[in-house]
Order: structure tokens, then C-alpha cells, then sequence
């Protein structure tokens, strides 16, 4: 299963190593907003398959960025992997700021899914020649403020920043909270994590630089190279130089360029909903708005809002009840049977077994969508439990039975399991259902090879599967 570990200055290199030649255009998929954002974003992260695979937590829920391929990495097994870990950790799969050119990949992976693309979000990319240029009627606006910034400032200089400049920078700073227009908590936060990142230049992960007027610096700006984009994370300027900002664009693209030609793009992150930057991002007449689709992705236990019933030759399967609880308890506390079974409830037991704690985990179960549970019933007896679980996303789910001893021999699983596969298949809808069994387990073998067909093994369990 995936290990995740906390995002940290430290890792910016670690990371850098994936973005750095990243497609995907969005300003996420940066060591800047990961370390900038850390404390809204909470991300953590693993390695897998060649992969970055990126988990954020977000108003206490996970979800996951697209994975991010290092030079041979298999985007497509970073996925399963991403899907296990919800699987195994009962927690709904959700992938948010999906590359737009990747939408279209999911929806054909995923069976079921919730699908949002706020307009809050979305990325401001420009043309970087554009930005470098000015060029046309539709950038006259800007122009006419760079040429009276250049007028009333024709000593200022483009400079290069990097670490050795941090007395020149920690003025710029003092001077631009001098000036500091904003009074909200929010943009007070920012400035303080933007003065973090300029903290990190000796770490190779950005550029940097900024104008000068006799010798002291009035705008600088923080970029990242992600692949053919340059993501600006820090734009910042003195009010009080008219026409400034515009200019400081136009010389941080054109000098960065010159440094990387392979600069197609320009990210300028997301407004976040501010009316100021949204208008002052507009006007630059961006060539797109990056969409950052979320996929929320369900199964089809999800469509289930009570407990369903089946009817075979002998036996009726429906939820377990109250009264079940002595029988049920039973089967649950049976370590023979939990040993072929495969899960020993000491796995997961937090304080002290109350006797109705494994009626309390069906329920809870069922709520959450992870597993439903059918009471294997022989005239109105509980005999045993059909489980179907760990719903793979994609339209698959395994599917486990057992019997009280005392019931035994009698064919009760057999019927039992192949009623509720044939069900999940056709009246669930599910495309595959999966079990497996101990090579040990002579009669559960016998009894999947009944119903199923047999897809492989290892050196623990023989695997099956029915599909439609």
C-alpha cells in the first residue's frame, strides 16, 4: 500500500524532479504551490510506478492529483495503486485538478463518478510571447503603462535574483508592507508565505528577479519551469511606481526566456475568487482559463439505500438483525473460521468488544458504502454472512462467504455465493466480481471453482473471477 509522507521545504528537490518536465500546464503541479500551500493543502506524498502520486486534504477530505510520470513512469498503475489505498482505507476516491486532457481518460476508467469544474479555480495561461511582446491594439493598455513607467523611470534595470541577494530582497519587503493596501488575514498570510519561498532560491527549484530604480528594487516575481510552463507564484510591486507591474511581466518573461526557450506558456495561477485579481488577470487577455476538473468517484455499492433480499431453492439472504446477534457474534469470534476467512477482527478492535460491535461495523459499513453484508438464512435461521466489498472503483468488487460450522457440507455456500454474484453482476451492476482463497482450503476451492472462473494465483491464494 502507498506510504505517504508530509510535503516539507526539504522534499522541494525530491519533487522538483517530477515537475520539472510536467505537461500539465496547472500551477498544482509545482514544488511552489505545494510548499506555499501547505498549510491549506496539507499534501503528503508517495512514490509509485515511476510516479509522483500527490495526496492533499482539503476541509478534512483526501484527494489526489493526477500522477505526475518521472521519466518512466506508468501513469496508469500509479492509479490502481491510488485506487487500492482508498479501497483498503475505506476512503472515497477523489481525483481533483485533473489535467483537462486527461478528463476524457477517466471517464472512460470510471463506471460512476461526480464530476465539478469551478470557474473559482482555473488557471490564467498566457501565451508567453504575448506577455514578452505586447504586441496589437488588444495590449495597448499595458503598453502605454510600460512606456510611462520606462519615461519616469529610465534608470530602472532588470536584475536577476538569486540568494546572495537577500539584504536587497528583505528591503523590497520592508518597503512593500509600507505600502501594503490589503487589511485581510488572508492576504497578510500570503505575503508571509511568498516571503518563504523567496527563502528557498538556493534550492535550484526557481527564478527569480527584479526591476531596480538606484538600486533598490520596486517589483520582483518567483517563477518555476514545469516542461514548456512558466508558473509565476510571486508577482509583487510597489503601488506607488505607476505602471510597474506591467512592466515587471513583460521583463521577467522576456528574460526568462531567453533563458529557456522552450517557454510556451505562461501560468499565473488562479484569482481564488477575488474581484481585484480576477480583473487585474483578465486584463492581460489570457489565451485560456485552465480547467481543474474534480472527479468524485462512487461505486455502484453507492446506490444502494437499503439493505436488498435474495431468494434461492433454500435459503433467503437479507440484512442481519437484532436477533442475529448471538449467531452472528458466533461466526465473527470463530478463529478457525476467521483464520480461512482471512481477517481477524482483532485487526481493527479499539477498546473493549461489546457484544454488539460487529453488528455495529455491518451498519457502519453499509452507511459508509464500503460493504453489504447479506445473513445467510435457512428457515429464518442465521447460518452464516455473504460480504460484498472493497469496491475497486471501476466497476469490480470482491465477494467472500462463510458458513457456520454446524451447517457445513451441506452446499449452503455454494448457493449462498452464487446467488449474491449473480445478483451484484445483473442486478447491481457490476462488470466483474472477484473472491479468492488460502491454497490450503480445500472446500472453499472447490466451492469458487463451482461458480467462478480461476485467474490465477501466488504463492498464498488462488484467485477467481466472474465477469459479464
Amino acid at each position: 500500500m502507498l506510504h505517504f509522507e508530509p510535503v516539507l521545504p526539504q522534499h522541494a528537490a525530491k519533487l522538483r524532479k517530477y515537475y520539472q518536465n510536467g505537461t500539465y500546464r496547472l500551477c498544482e503541479y509545482s514544488v511552489g504551490v505545494k510548499i506555499m500551500w501547505r498549510d491549506q493543502l496539507h499534501p503528503t506524498f508517495a512514490e509509485t510506478a515511476g510516479c509522483l502520486v500527490m495526496r492533499n486534504c482539503i476541509d478534512g477530505r483526501y484527494q489526489f492529483d493526477y500522477p505526475v510520470p518521472g521519466t518512466e513512469g506508468d501513469v496508469e498503475a500509479a492509479l490502481t495503486a491510488i485506487e487500492n489505498w482508498c479501497t483498503e482505507t475505506g476512503n472515497r476516491l477523489v481525483l481533483s485538478v485533473v489535467p483537462e486532457e486527461k478528463a476524457v481518460f477517466l471517464i472512460q476508467r470510471y463506471p460512476r463518478f461526480r464530476y465539478a469544474n469551478e470557474r473559482t479555480w482555473k488557471d490564467y495561461l498566457y501565451r508567453a510571447e504575448d506577455l514578452k511582446r505586447f504586441a496589437g491594439r488588444h495590449y495597448s493598455g499595458q503598453r502605454n503603462h510600460i512606456n510611462k513607467f520606462r519615461k519616469e523611470y529610465p534608470q530602472a534595470q532588470y536584475v536577476t535574483l538569486c540568494s546572495e541577494d537577500k539584504p536587497l530582497i528583505e528591503r523590497f519587503w520592508t518597503d512593500y508592507e509600507a505600502e501594503f493596501r490589503k487589511d485581510s488575514a488572508g492576504a497578510k498570510r500570503e505575503l508571509i508565505l511568498a516571503k518563504e519561498l523567496f527563502a528557498l532560491l538556493d534550492s535550484g527549484c526557481f527564478c527569480a528577479g527584479g526591476l531596480t530604480v538606484d538600486g533598490r528594487l520596486v517589483a520582483l516575481s518567483l517563477g518555476e519551469i514545469c516542461g514548456k510552463t512558466l508558473v509565476l507564484h510571486i508577482e509583487k510591486a510597489l503601488y506607488s511606481y505607476t505602471g510597474v507591474y506591467p512592466a515587471m511581466v513583460q521583463s521577467f518573461v522576456t528574460e526568462t526566456m531567453e533563458r529557456y526557450p522552450e517557454i510556451q506558456w505562461v501560468n499565473r495561477e488562479d484569482d481564488a475568487g477575488d474581484k481585484g485579481l480576477r480583473t487585474s488577470k483578465l486584463q492581460y487577455l489570457p489565451a485560456e482559463l485552465g480547467s481543474k476538473p474534480c472527479f468524485v468517484v462512487e461505486s455502484e455499492l453507492d446506490r444502494l439505500q437499503q439493505q436488498p433480499s435474495i431468494k434461492t431453492e433454500r435459503l433467503t439472504l437479507d440484512g442481519l438483525r437484532e436477533w442475529d446477534k448471538q449467531a452472528y457474534n458466533a461466526l465473527c469470534l470463530d478463529d478457525e473460521r476467521n483464520r480461512w476467512w482471512g481477517y481477524d477482527y482483532r485487526r481493527d478492535l479499539q477498546g473493549e468488544l461489546t457484544e454488539d460491535y460487529f453488528l455495529k461495523v455491518v451498519r457502519e459499513d453499509f452507511a459508509a458504502h464500503r460493504a453489504v453484508n447479506f445473513a445467510v438464512r435457512l428457515h429464518g435461521t442465521c447460518i452464516g454472512e455473504a460480504v460484498l466489498y472493497a469496491p475497486d472503483w471501476r466497476g469490480g468488487a470482491e465477494l467472500g462467504c462463510r458458513i457456520a460450522p454446524q451447517y457445513a457440507g451441506n452446499g449452503y455456500g455454494t448457493e449462498a455465493f452464487a446467488a449474491v454474484a449473480e445478483w451484484a453482476l445483473y442486478r447491481l451492476g457490476l462488470f466483474r466480481v472477484v473472491a479468492k482463497c488460502y491454497k490450503e482450503n480445500d472446500a472453499s476451492y472447490k466451492m469458487l471453482s463451482s461458480c467462478m472462473r480461476r485467474s490465477g494465483e501466488d504463492d498464498t491464494f488462488y484467485y477467481f473471477e466472474k465477469r459479464v
